[in-house]
């Protein structure tokens, strides 16, 4: 009842700009209040007809003085009659209708109450920029008309509110995420916009103190990462590449450059952002080859490893009084191997002498002597645990130098000792982490020991030892999709190239075991896995003991290694294509061997340049592999083999025959297309061998025929001497008749004819 009282005299008395202060005070009590107390929205609505009203000006300054008193948080509100009210009270500011205007005052300026109402949450949007609101159509008609170029070449403008600089900022911000980012980043890529973009970079890097300048700076930094990204842009002509590369370098390296002499880091998160990403912009240049003479004159290479080196928390105290804290440490030094692995492959000089073959296999000793693998980690490289992060980036480095092959590397390494310590280097963990390490300390041994036998023999005892606990994996482990597959192949390519060819790691693997391994997963594996197993067993097939080993094996269902390197060979022919019937026999004389795959690739061949199918398919598939591995076992006395497998093995037996006539079948084709004439004697040489294989083929198909038939007859041998036994003495079996053993009953079918 007062409230109602107070608002009629509000209407009668309130002529004054500055009663709205009181009027406002009565608003924001009853808003705090209607929530509880509905029967407060009537008095609010009668309040805000009283806004609406113009009031009289006792000073010239109560415009400004009073404006703000109308900003409010009515919207806040959320009764309907409230919120129609506030949009009648904002209609009236603007109504010429003569009963609302007083008779002996003035009206009020209506740009007033619109700047009040605009303050204040009356409107159903949020005030932001203008730029928040383009949409996608919007920002490629910009681009359409090389907006972000234009926005770009102004950036750099003096302006002592530093608006322009925000302002633009975020447009060009609104076009990467709604327009084309190509099409930005192609118009930001003239000479000119790469100036204007350093020239602000720089100004905000060396006088902006302020924490959004600092914001500002490091997103100006990703946006010139993105346009490093792309081919062609001119940053070093621009200049731009030349006044970054001392800050690629700071805090790690003193200069005498005057851009970075009085720079001061503040260590804050912005900080840390900016030198992360002054990282990134060290992989992104490294895609440019021209960028690395740039890098060698800035010794980037020797602040990389200032940042990886281990060193303690004292010395880094007495050399900054402001330092990155354990967690930012931690995170450098992981991005800036994450880094080296990318820079290190293309500055092996930089690298080798920096010592950092040394610097990382110490990092790889200190994480082995470390307790566990385990600890905190940080930021996007720290996956699994600090201490076992840096042993990934760690190996992962060395995986990117050794990759290259560099022999004073490689030989560097190894007088460092990476070979013993790369064996050491097996964690526990089934996880996505530690099969990578595994997998990439395997690759760096293959590339240490292949082709040095001295390596090789240090690769000794204690790498087969490691090798067998790989291959003792269980193959079903292969299509987890944790990475064993890798970690499998790994252990292949490891097993060639640092145990063949050394006689007596050959030994030891073959004694420890490693015949039958590579048996059973050749019994197991998918066929991808196939060819690498066959081969690694051939190379083994030197040493008399491995044949032993493999005559003896003995695997699931009792099948023997000749069986099982038998049916590997019918299922390839199977998949492959190869012409045979039912029972595995040759059913195409003329062409014994060929699979439709190699009727295909050779009808698309057209270049005489081309590698010939015939070439190219012994080395895409098994058969030639098996087929060197039964000249090694030999093809006669093996046992437990059926009269289906002695049909495939009789094919075996003569594939170096048969390959020899597919070839000489592409020569001639090949002479035919060519339209290459051929003398008489050549002529009657090439039709001799091609008529003394079909007759090979036909021999074969006969022997094949035999050994079927045979089967056929020990089969009914057999079913004969189970009659046999079963026959009742004295009397038909199947009618009790009786009758001499020498006479058949006449209810019994002749099995010879049945």
């Amino acid at each position: 009842f007062i409230l109602k009282k107070v608002v009629k005299q509000c209407h009668a008395l309130v002529q004054l700009l500055r009663d709205l202060a009181d009027i406002c005070k009565i608003i924001n009590v009853c808003a705090e209040r209607v929530s509880d107390h509905p029967e407060y929205a009537r008095i609010l609505c009668d309040l805000l007809q009283i806004c609406s009203l113009p009031f009289l000006k006792e000073k010239s300054s109560d415009e400004m003085s009073y404006a703000c008193v109308t900003t409010g948080f009515l919207m806040r509100i959320p009764l309907p009659e409230v919120r129609r009210q506030i949009c009648s009270t904002v209609i009236a500011f603007y109504s010429r209708d003569k009963h609302k205007h007083r008779s002996d005052g003035e009206r009020r300026d209506p740009a007033v109450s619109i700047r009040a109402s605009a303050r204040s949450q009356c409107i159903t949007a949020p005030s932001e920029p203008a730029v928040c609101f383009l949409t996608e159509v919007n920002c490629n008609l910009m681009l359409r008309a090389q907006g972000a170029q234009k926005i770009c070449f102004h950036m750099s403008e003096g302006d002592p509110s530093g608006e322009l600089l925000f302002r633009s900022s975020e447009i060009l911000w609104n076009l990467l995420e709604n327009g084309s980012r190509q099409e930005v980043t192609s118009q930001l890529s003239s000479s000119d916009c790469i100036a204007s973009l350093k020239d602000v970079f720089l100004h905000l890097l060396l006088k902006g103190f302020r924490h959004h300048e600092r914001q500002l700076r490091n997103d100006l930094l990703v946006l010139l990462s993105l346009i490093a990204e792309k081919p062609g842009a001119p940053l070093i002509e621009s200049g731009f590449l030349k006044h970054l590369t001392p800050f690629l370098t700071f805090p790690e390296l003193k200069s005498h450059n005057p851009l970075v002499r009085n720079l001061k880091l503040s260590f804050s998160q912005e900080d840390f952002e900016m030198k992360k990403l002054l990282l990134n912009m060290i992989v992104v240049l490294s895609r440019d080859l021209a960028v690395l003479q740039l890098f060698r004159e800035g010794r980037v290479m020797l602040a990389l490893m200032l940042l990886v080196k281990p060193s303690s928390s004292a010395e880094r105290s007495r050399r900054h009084r402001h330092r990155w804290s354990s967690r930012q440490q931690e995170e450098l030094q992981l991005q800036a191997l994450s880094t080296l692995s990318a820079l290190a492959p293309l500055m092996l000089d930089e690298y080798m002498s920096c010592q950092a073959n040394t610097c990382l296999v110490l990092s790889l000793i200190e994480t082995c002597l470390s307790d566990s693998f385990s600890g905190r980690s940080h930021g996007f490289h720290g996956s699994g645990g600090g201490r076992r992060a840096q042993l990934r980036y760690c190996v992962r480095v060395l995986r990117s130098v050794a990759s290259v092959e560099h022999e004073p590397l490689l030989q560097d390494l190894c007088d460092q000792g990476a070979i013993g310590q790369l064996l050491g280097e097996s964690p526990s963990d089934e996880d996505a982490v530690a099969l990578e390490i595994q997998t990439d300390c395997l690759f760096l041994l293959s590339v240490l020991c292949e082709g040095d036998v001295h390596r090789k023999e240090l690769f000794g005892t204690d790498g087969v030892e490691v090798l067998i606990q790989y291959l003792s994996l269980d193959a079903a482990l292969v299509s987890s999709g944790l990475g064993h597959n890798k970690l499998l192949l790994s252990t292949v390519d490891c097993l060639w190239s640092c145990v063949l060819g050394c006689f007596g790691t050959e030994d030891v693997f073959v004694a420890g075991g490693g015949v039958d391994l590579l048996l059973q997963l050749l019994q197991r594996s998918p066929r991808h896995m196939l060819t690498p197993l066959v081969s690694v067993l051939l190379e083994l097939c030197e040493s008399p003991q491995a044949i032993t080993r493999l005559l003896r094996w003995s695997g699931e269902r009792d099948a023997s290694a000749p069986q099982l390197l038998l049916h590997i060979w019918r299922r390839e022919e199977e998949q492959t294509g190869v012409s045979r019937d039912p029972h595995g026999m040759i059913t195409d004389v003329k062409r014994p061997i060929v699979s439709r795959h190699q009727d295909e690739s050779s009808s698309s061949s057209s270049s005489s340049h081309d590698v010939s199918a015939a070439v190219r398919d012994v080395s895409e598939n098994l058969r030639a592999n098996i087929y060197c591995i039964f000249c090694k076992l030999g093809f006669e006395r093996l046992s437990g083999l059926s009269a289906e497998d002695h049909v495939t093995l009789s094919i075996i037996h003569r594939y170096l025959d048969f390959k020899v006539s597919v070839c000489l079948c592409e020569v001639v084709q090949e002479l035919w297309s060519e339209a290459a004439a051929v003398v008489p004697s050549d002529e009657a040489a090439l039709k001799s061998v091609l008529q003394v294989s079909e007759a090979m083929a036909e021999s074969v198909r006969s022997l094949q025929q035999s050994i079927l038939g045979e089967r056929q007859q020990q089969e009914l041998q057999k079913e004969q001497r189970l009659y046999s036994e079963v026959k009742l003495p004295g009397g038909c079996t199947f009618c009790t008749r009786p009758q001499r053993p020498t006479d058949r009953c006449d209810c019994v079918p002749d099995p010879l004819h049945s």
